[in-house]
């Protein structure tokens, strides 16, 4: 039997105008981590598709071996039942079912048409101790924290008793508790001669769990080795192309007076109307000041800015103080309205119309400034967004291109040019850099720059520390709802704000 249980052989994908996969070849060892590397756009998630069934035989040429014979997958199931489970970075569970119905979606224990519920229950109890996660399997998705999600996913891998598991980007939206408790796991099963594929642009991750890194650029292998013959630098070098010699741009930057002042503003949480969610927080903003805002999961970031910008919360109180007069903002028109625009940490759900085109997302939310008695002038809106695509460095074929057939770190591009196209007097971004590669997030941090350097104060929530300090003039830290510290970026370092972040002085 070979020591390779995937070999991908010369594997070619095309897309209209682009070439995802230029003669691909991956091979993983039996029983190792894996872990898959490259810029948004190299192709690791195109490679992955092929590999899972979701691009089906016909649409990609070259060939994919298991256990040393030749695949053809038509579809998921068929990649499925030669023992090839994917968990996508957006989870693919159905909110309103529970935990056990989640787990075998699509396997149900039945019976001439009728479930089983008494095996279905007690299977998914075991494989839910193999995974750590202690909840009821009656218990529905929704009520579950992102963590636990993840931890449901990796359940339902399990349960089709997949022998190559493939995890796409699983930290994103894990605290480092919950990063480590997936890394336990991994290697529980890595014990149990589970292989699996580990894609991540967080390269201390990869160093961490993986035993071998192969790394793709522009669609093309660049390099497979064992993780301990090289080290980050190596493989940011190779990711792309170009040695990367400092991860944040030089701070040019120079704060100027306060543009904005929050005063005791206080968020209840929609669904339990007396839990209060954001306590009667103040903090203020300076022009051309990029604020970083910093916390562990949990500590109201997003719901306090979302709620500033008029699109969390009903029972909502305090003051918004702008250029020095008091403004009201009830939804998000209104924040526009006033030059206070919101990047969402969830781009594909909250901050692009996928299946429409570049033209069309970037002007989404100005289209006041490309329009005359009610019509859109489509000349107008192809100049606009044709500056946009050329200032961000966008790649597209055309303004013309589907936004879902993007890279990550261009829909996020893409979502920037929508808000810098409103000219915002404030810009909030939450998680900015989130999912993408280490030069498309050098590209966001020196478009954060220019845009501090011309007077926009910048909001930028982070989870990430290294992010937080690199980039910030001054930093607010939250906990369980509350400002718990206030540093300037010269003062701070990541023990100090994880002291504030858990709640300690």
């Amino acid at each position: 039997m070979s020591d390779y249980i995937l070999e991908m052989k010369n594997i070619t994908k095309e897309f209209p105008g682009v070439k995802a996969l230029d003669n691909v070849t991956f091979k993983v060892k039996r029983g190792e981590i894996h872990a898959l590397c490259g810029e948004n756009g190299a192709g690791k998630s195109t490679l992955m598709k092929v590999l899972s069934g979701v691009y089906p035989a016909g649409t990609y040429s070259g060939e994919i071996y298991i256990n040393g014979k030749l695949q053809t997958f038509y579809g998921i199931k068929d990649s499925e039942r030669a023992g090839v489970a994917i968990i996508y970075q957006e989870l693919a569970l159905v909110k309103q079912m529970s935990v056990a119905e989640n787990i075998f979606l699509g396997n149900e224990f039945a019976k001439n048409n009728f479930i089983n519920w008494e095996k279905t229950y007690s299977e998914a109890e075991k494989i839910l101790k193999e995974v750590r996660l202690d909840v009821n399997p009656a218990t529905k998705i929704v009520n579950l924290g992102v963590g636990q999600q993840q931890l449901v996913e990796i359940a339902k891998a399990i349960s089709k008793r997949a022998e190559l598991l493939i995890l796409d980007e699983p930290s994103s939206s894990l605290t480092e508790a919950e990063t480590e408790n997936l890394f336990q796991i991994l290697r529980e099963l890595k014990a149990k001669g589970v292989t699996c594929i580990y894609i991540s642009h967080k390269l201390e991750e990869v160093f961490e769990i993986a035993d071998s890194i192969t790394i793709l650029r522009d669609g093309k292998t660049i390099s497979t080795d064992d993780k301990n013959d090289i080290n980050e630098d190596i493989v940011i070098t190779r990711m792309v192309g170009r040695e990367l010699t400092q991860r944040f741009p030089k701070k040019t930057n120079k704060p100027g007076d306060v543009i904005l002042r929050v005063k005791n503003w206080t968020v209840y949480n929609p669904e339990i109307p007396d839990k209060k969610l954001i306590d009667s927080v103040s903090f203020n903003v300076r022009k051309g000041e990029i604020l970083g805002v910093a916390g562990l999961m949990g500590a109201g970031r997003t719901e306090l800015f979302m709620s500033i910008f008029g699109s969390y919360g009903v029972n909502v109180s305090g003051d918004i103080v702008l250029e020095g007069k008091p403004i009201t903002i009830k939804e998000p028109k209104d924040a526009i309205k006033y030059g206070i625009s919101y990047l969402s940490e969830d781009r594909k759900r909250y901050g692009l119309v996928l299946k429409q085109d570049v033209k069309n997302n970037v002007t989404l939310a100005s289209l006041d400034r490309v329009s005359k008695s009610g019509f859109v002038n489509d000349n107008e809106v192809i100049r606009h967004t044709n500056h946009y695509v050329s200032s961000l460095r966008i790649k597209t074929p055309s303004v013309e291109q589907k936004v879902v057939n993007l890279s990550g770190g261009n829909q996020q591009k893409v979502v920037m040019a929508k808000w810098l196209m409103t000219k915002p007097k404030i810009l909030i971004l939450d998680e900015p850099t989130r999912g993408i590669d280490v030069g498309a997030k050098y590209e966001i941090y020196c478009i954060m720059n220019d845009l501090a350097a011309e007077g926009v104060g910048i909001i930028m929530i982070s989870s990430e520390l290294p992010e937080i300090l690199g980039m910030s003039d001054r930093i607010i830290i939250m906990n369980r709802g509350r400002i718990t510290g206030e540093i300037s970026s010269r003062e701070a370092t990541q023990e100090k704000i994880m002291q504030y972040a858990t709640g300690g002085r």
